[in-house]
């Protein structure tokens, strides 16, 4: 057997005994005392999916009553979905870790456990230490020894833990966790602040984790009951360009860095140490596919300016990259212009966008544990709920900087139901987190009416001469009438809230977007009855998914908000529209042959004798289909919802889902429709999966 290194943990409780250290309760203790705490919680379905607690950066170490210390591991964040056997191991967002880290997937398949975990993966040196740049470069056990140290747990057993304190979750996860090689409890400490960061930094750690002892885990929120604090200056980094001396023999001699800033790359410096030849060589192999003629940067910087501290700098010339890939590095501190001092690069990161990396300001820790102190219950990010106001016909509010008028809010849109027009607004506001995904950089066919549903409705597509200026267009050349039309373009909440002051009543976005216009983001398949019963299109949808679940294809389904369903196919704007047309046309003649007694697949309404048509001709250019979360307008004021596939059975109802649930809904249990704006199907793998059969 080999020799187990020593725990980082294990080091850090010896530096700090005379700190009087209280650890946490023992094994026995928490095994007697997690069923007690689990009775108390809400029952939930399990998921696979879920953005992690965040932490708050502030500028010191603390001594206060009510809090935990627990060290900052330089890994990657992992959240383990355990259920029935099935494992998944994700970044914090969302991508899969089961192949990179298969030690690890490995080790918490044997566990058999229904659970999701949340810690963070890291390669340890000798002496217990995380290793940042071994993790990144990680192939197999010959480049490190791999763990996962666990340091929360979510849901157990169809309980949700979330809002249990965190004392209460760290005593199920006891319970529960059998430590082996690779799976590890990150230990908390209660004892003082500033000396264990003093003992992390003597040990060369990246920093520590302050938590309050009640806090709660809230998902996706950076939150001030979680604190980190830094033992070294670290930050990540976009790199957007690397220079080469004229005197030298190495790969490039600086890496071009910066963080976004209101969507804008803003360089914060050159980094010219931390490498070696054979890192060079690596990160040459990530750079060429992306070099580029033009700065990634907001403002090009002067590679070859002087400094008062090199006067004559070597001459070098730059190569500019597009900012996809991320850096991490150490630095002294900043100037007063935002550019490091002293940066030396620690090593690539994989875990995370190259538009989410902006530069981190510490807090004041003063400032924050002072909040902190006169919180009495802690509470979570506050839900949208109304924009506007239910008395003033006419209300003027400033959205993303942009001043919108809204006009005739008492209009009744459903006069059955005595919605309004206000109603329909304050729904895409709370509605727009959740909508905006599938509408961004997509040209809207605007299907306005301006009377509500009883009144006459008609599609606005040219905006030429008639949208404010801050408003996108998109130029699109019609050759059918040899017409130049403008589009408006789905951006921003702005937007959307515009065309719903227009009495947009249903939102209409192409399938492909501005960026690749002739290529999908999804291929559709919609069920449009005649004289069928919302049984039989049920039906039909649930053959569609056993015949692409026999394919290899993964299928989201959605409710039209009219008659029929919709089944969506993510496609990840790699194919033609012809040929997600072809995909589409292949898929239905299937259903057809299996259910050819009430569904058709014949173009022209008079030859389908009012037979279900299984329309794959949505997969057109500049063909359009109610989006997700989108109202329709039709009575009971429903809206286009995505559907879990267990949903789709008998007894479901299209006024199941309207204006006035549906935000209650989506709020409780996410957009499960976001994958189909991901990374799409392999077209080749199921062309020959179908000529096999």
């Amino acid at each position: 057997m080999r020799k187990k290194s020593t725990s980082a943990t294990s080091i850090a409780n010896k530096k700090i005994k005379k700190a009087a250290v209280k650890k946490g309760p023992t094994e026995s203790q928490a095994t007697g005392s997690a069923a007690h705490i689990l009775n108390g919680t809400p029952k939930q379905a399990f998921y696979t999916a879920v953005e992690p607690m965040l932490a708050t950066l502030v500028d010191k170490a603390f001594d206060s009553e009510g809090w935990l210390y627990e060290i900052k591991w330089d890994g990657y964040r992992a959240v383990a979905f355990m259920n029935e056997g099935k494992v998944e191991l994700k970044s914090r967002n969302d991508k899969s870790f089961n192949e990179k880290f298969y030690p690890v997937y490995d080790a918490l398949k044997k566990l058999r456990l229904n659970v999701v975990l949340d810690g963070e993966v890291v390669v340890v040196n000798d002496n217990g230490q995380a290793n940042f740049g071994k993790l990144q470069n990680w192939r197999s056990e010959a480049d490190g020894e791999l763990l996962y140290y666990v340091f929360d747990i979510l849901w157990y057993n169809g309980h949700n833990l979330r809002k249990l304190p965190l004392t209460g979750r760290k005593t199920i996860l006891r319970a529960i966790l059998p430590e082996n090689d690779l799976l590890h409890i990150s230990q908390e400490f209660e004892t003082s602040g500033t000396e264990f960061l003093e003992a992390a930094r003597k040990m060369g750690l990246e920093g520590i984790m302050a938590k309050k002892k009640d806090s709660q885990y809230y998902v996706g929120d950076r939150n001030r009951e979680w604190l980190k604090i830094k033992a070294n200056k670290r930050q990540e980094v976009v790199i957007g360009g690397f220079t080469r001396n004229d005197d030298t023999s190495k790969l490039f001699s600086s890496l071009l860095v910066g963080v976004y800033k209101s969507k804008r790359l803003v360089y914060t410096g050159k980094v010219g140490t931390g490498f070696n030849d054979k890192m060079q060589k690596e990160m040459m192999e990530q750079f060429r596919p992306l070099i580029t003629g033009k700065t990634p940067f907001a403002e090009e910087p002067d590679v070859n300016k002087p400094s008062r501290f090199r006067p004559n700098p070597p001459h070098a010339t730059v190569t500019w990259l597009q900012p996809k890939l991320i850096g991490e590095v150490s630095y002294a501190e900043l100037t007063s212009d935002g550019v490091m001092r002293h940066p030396s690069f620690e090593g690539m990161r994989t875990d995370k966008k190259a538009t989410q990396v902006v530069l981190e300001k510490e807090q004041s820790t003063k400032v924050v544990i002072a909040t902190n102190k006169k919180i009495i219950t802690p509470r979570a990010r506050p839900e949208r709920k109304t924009l506007l106001n239910p008395s003033e016909q006419t209300q003027v509010k400033k959205i993303g900087g942009h001043e919108l008028k809204f006009t005739n809010l008492s209009k009744l849109f459903w006069p059955r139901e005595k919605i309004t027009k206000r109603d329909l607004i304050n729904y895409y506001y709370q509605m727009a987190p959740f909508i905006l995904p599938y509408l961004k950089d997509r040209p809207q066919s605007m299907n306005r009416f301006p009377d509500g549903i009883n009144g006459e409705g008609f599609y606005f597509k040219d905006v030429s001469g008639k949208a404010p200026a801050w408003v996108q267009t998109y130029l699109y050349h019609s050759g059918t009438d040899n017409r130049d039309r403008k589009y408006l373009v789905g951006r921003d909440e702005a937007t959307l809230l515009y065309m719903a002051n227009l009495a947009c009543i249903e939102m209409n976005p192409w399938s492909s977007s501005i960026k690749k216009p002739d290529h999908p983001t999804f291929c559709i398949i919609d069920l449009d009855p005649d004289r069928n019963s919302f049984d039989q299109v049920i039906q039909a949808a649930q053959v569609t998914k056993a015949i692409l679940d026999d394919m290899g294809i993964t299928s989201y389904c959605k409710t039209s908000g009219s008659s029929g369903l919709h089944i969506y196919i993510p496609l990840g704007n790699k194919y033609t529209y012809e040929q997600s047309k072809e995909l589409a046309r292949i898929i239905v003649t299937m259903v057809h042959a299996e259910l050819p007694k009430f569904t058709s697949i014949e173009r022209a309404v008079k030859d389908r004798g009012g037979k279900m048509y299984l329309d794959f001709l949505q997969n057109r250019p500049h063909a359009t289909i109610a989006a997700a979360y989108s109202v329709r307008p039709k009575p009971g004021a429903t809206v286009s919802m995505p559907l879990e596939w267990n949903e789709v059975k008998k007894g479901l109802k299209m006024s199941d889902f309207t204006i006035q649930n549906a935000p209650e809904r989506v709020k409780s249990i996410g957009d499960i429709f976001k994958p189909v704006l991901g990374k799409g199907v392999d077209l080749r793998k199921i062309i020959k999966i179908l000529s096999e059969k």
